[in-house]
């Protein structure tokens, strides 16, 4: 955690129209991301470099641009020639001296006004062992893409090559390049090579060094495009030592390349456009993405009625999404459907790679039939249904695969990774919502787009999320502690045995005089709560929410000596099984917002101990627990589709000590219906005893799912249900709350 300073300043919040003065400390200060420590950071994206030519600004603006975008004349051919480099994508191979490896990848120039930014990414290729030949030799019938094929090579032609993810080595931080025109055809590319050693390993990244490249311009090869940049230069280390060769071609004008395809229910409709001209390539050509997207399934089938659970709409993004090899393409999924439950406007799931296919950041859910309240600040949108609403729906959609494209929300103006709500709210007469929208990304996130590492930006890579100190794409807004308001976690059993989740209740209490603006709630899949877990031996695992609803900020007052309470329930986060071994952890919770333009949040701590296993049969099932990922997704999505998670669960079923721990997680599954099975109230009710562990948002989502109930048979059932339920209210800290729920049924 850094350390904040002590002076307070004065800071006004703004909530539904209304403001008031609120103390808060001053922000955080950003530590100065390390150039060239081995041992930490994440790497620093690069820094523009500004052109040092003598040339005037006009005759340079001229030549970068090829006389386009300026009226002054171009006189063709020049009578002398003068190299710059292109704008765009570079396909890029490093060879390393005395290796029988390289590294394919890309290098990315982008340019704004007369200031270049280039980076660029590595990945390791040991070329296939082709000789000999086989024989009798097959018949090339295009020789140069046979080539290609046969060696793996990515082929020019085909433009922004991809790269499987399990090969990415290097992320390379350029501080020294062309940037403006010169008459000499050699110049010096400086460049950072940061190492990735995985999204587990501690660090991820290490700086190996800074080295130097005199990159001579040549005639390109017959596979690259007409009038493609080639580039050759010897690498040479910070001792001025020869390690390698590198050559670089162009082959697009644009960075990056990717695809989104959209499936829908019947009904739905697929965000496409705006309505008034903005369309996803209009969008992405501010940022230097190609965009193709894939209009797929139009009759997406609704298991369970017209609004869709997490679970569900998991399973409908694996089942109905065309095949897609994610190291091959980069594609990202939206499914459109008339109604989410956790969220009225839009999701973004699988956010950390913890889903049943462990693939992070592959896609969206946005809901076509929230109807938009009939009030203000809605402006022209108001009382529409959202899909009709074309510009929010559509902006929506954008705003989600930001979030999959390694996008935090960004306030700074009302861009793309601000909130719906937020941007409603700031509209200013005459002008009315959605007019005052911002169809651009905000500077900040358009050079993350264009320059973070291609793990962090591409479907597949680093999960999303972590501590905005501590990765390269934090925004520029302030962080602070929300001075007012207390955050209180207990554990619901500060003893629990291996495998088992951990369940703790959470409150925060405005301790202030002042109404106090903060979360309406502290769910998880709010995306409000994070935390870290540090074990016995001192290793700090993450968790967050593994689908956050992150498209609105709903934010509400607290009276003073208001309390806000919630559960949770931890067993996995990012980092796999956060209670892995026997002994002490300590549990930081983190509950953190956006507010006028600014970060807030509070933390609190609690400890709990795991106990060993207590028979061989207790070992097996927290054996299986523990090294089952889909473990999580059956503990809280919920389906009868993840199977791995649903067997594991099964197994702790079998065992005595952690039954009482895992009975609700099967009961919840049994007693709500899913695709074409009704619920089971029967089966639910033979799991729940007064033994069962369950904290009160469990007790609460119980008796939900039964009152929600119409099964004319299960009424013997749901009674038995009810019993169970009000002796676990009487044992709960929110007993008086629980039992006016219960009596509603």
């Amino acid at each position: 955690m850094e350390t904040i300073k002590k002076k307070p300043k004065k800071a006004t919040a703004n909530l539904s129209g209304q403001a008031f003065p609120i103390v808060t400390p001053a922000p955080f200060t950003e530590q100065p991301e390390p150039r060239n420590d081995p041992s930490t950071g994440f790497p620093p994206l690069p820094d523009a470099i500004v052109s040092q030519s003598h040339f005037p600004a006009e005759l340079l603006q001229l030549l970068l641009s090829d006389g386009q975008d300026t009226n002054l004349p171009i006189p063709t051919p020049l009578p002398f020639r003068f190299y710059s480099l292109n704008i765009g994508s570079y396909l890029v191979r490093f060879d390393p001296t005395g290796t029988s490896y390289h590294y394919d990848g890309t290098i990315r120039v982008s340019r704004q006004g007369l200031n270049t930014t280039a980076s660029g990414d590595l990945y390791y290729h040991k070329p296939l062992i082709i000789w000999p030949l086989p024989q009798p030799v097959p018949p090339i019938i295009s020789p140069q893409q046979d080539v290609f094929a046969l060696l793996g090579e990515p082929n020019p032609a085909s433009g922004i090559p991809k790269f499987a993810r399990s090969r990415y080595r290097y992320y390379l931080r350029i501080t020294q390049i062309l940037e403006g025109i010169s008459p000499a055809k050699t110049f010096t590319m400086g460049f950072e090579m940061w190492k990735f050693n995985g999204v587990s390993a501690t660090p991820m990244w290490t700086n190996e060094g800074t080295f130097t490249a005199d990159m001579t311009f040549g005639s390109a090869p017959a596979s690259y495009p007409a009038g493609a940049d080639y580039l050759t230069g010897k690498v040479k280390n910070s001792a001025g030592t020869i390690v390698g060769n590198l050559t670089m071609g162009q082959v697009s004008k644009y960075l990056r390349e990717a695809t989104v395809e959209i499936d829908s229910v019947s009904g739905s409709e697929a965000p496409v456009d705006s309505g008034a001209g903005h369309t996803w390539q209009s969008i992405f050509d501010s940022v230097g993405w190609k965009i193709n997207v894939v209009p797929s399934n139009t009759n997406v089938v609704e298991p369970s009625g017209n609004s869709w659970s997490d679970g569900e709409m998991h399973a409908a993004m694996l089942a109905r999404r065309d095949s897609s090899n994610l190291d091959t393409e980069w594609r990202y999924h939206i499914l459109a459907v008339k109604n989410i439950d956790s969220t009225p406007r839009g999701i973004m799931y699988d956010a950390y790679g913890t889903d049943s296919n462990n693939i992070p950041r592959e896609g969206i859910g946005i809901a076509s039939h929230w109807v938009i309240p009939n009030a203000n600040p809605w402006g022209k949108t108001k009382g529409l249904r959202f899909g009709t609403a074309k510009a929010p729906y559509f902006r929506t959609a954008l705003h989600e695969i930001g979030h999959a494209m390694g996008l935090y929300h960004n306030t700074v103006d009302f861009g793309i990774m601000n909130t719906t709500d937020v941007i409603a709210a700031g509209a200013v007469a005459p002008v009315q919502f959605p007019d005052n929208i911002k169809w651009l990304h905000a500077s900040d996130d358009q050079k993350r787009l264009r320059h973070m590492p291609d793990m962090f930006v591409r479907p597949g890579g680093i999960p999303f999320g972590g501590a905005y100190s501590t990765q390269p794409i934090s925004p520029d807004d302030e962080h602070v502690d929300a001075v007012g308001l207390a955050l209180q976690v207990k554990p619901l059993n500060d003893v629990l045995p291996i495998g088992a989740p951990a369940r703790f209740e959470i409150s925060l209490t405005n301790q202030s005089d002042l109404l106090l603006p903060a979360p309406t709630s502290l769910q998880m899949k709010s995306g409000f709560v994070s935390g870290r877990v540090t074990d016995p031996s001192g290793t700090v695992r993450s968790f967050s929410s593994i689908v956050i609803c992150v498209e609105e900020v709903p934010l509400s007052y607290m009276q003073p000596g208001d309390v806000r309470t919630e559960s949770l329930t931890l067993l996995r986060g990012g980092d796999g099984a956060l209670f892995p071994i026997a002994g002490a952890y300590t549990v930081d919770v983190n509950v953190a917002w956006d507010l006028n333009g600014g970060h807030v949040g509070v933390t609190g701590s609690t400890n709990v101990y795991v106990t060993g296993a207590q028979t061989e049969s207790h070992a097996r099932a927290a054996m299986k627990i523990l090294s089952t990922p889909d473990t999580l997704l059956s503990l809280v999505i919920t389906g009868d589709h993840l199977v791995d998670g649903n067997d594991a669960i099964q197994a702790a079923l079998e065992d005595k000590t952690l039954c009482p721990h895992f009975a609700y997680v099967e009961a919840k599954r049994l007693a709500q219906p899913f695709a074409g099975r009704e619920a089971n109230l029967d089966a639910a009710a033979s799991l729940l005893t007064d033994k069962t562990v369950m904290s009160s948002s469990e007790i609460r989502k119980c008796a939900k799912l039964i009152g929600k109930s119409k099964q004319a048979t299960g009424k013997q059932a749901k009674s038995k249900i009810v019993d169970v339920l009000a002796v676990k209210a009487r044992e709960s800290a929110n007993a008086d709350s629980l039992e006016a729920t219960l009596t509603k049924l």
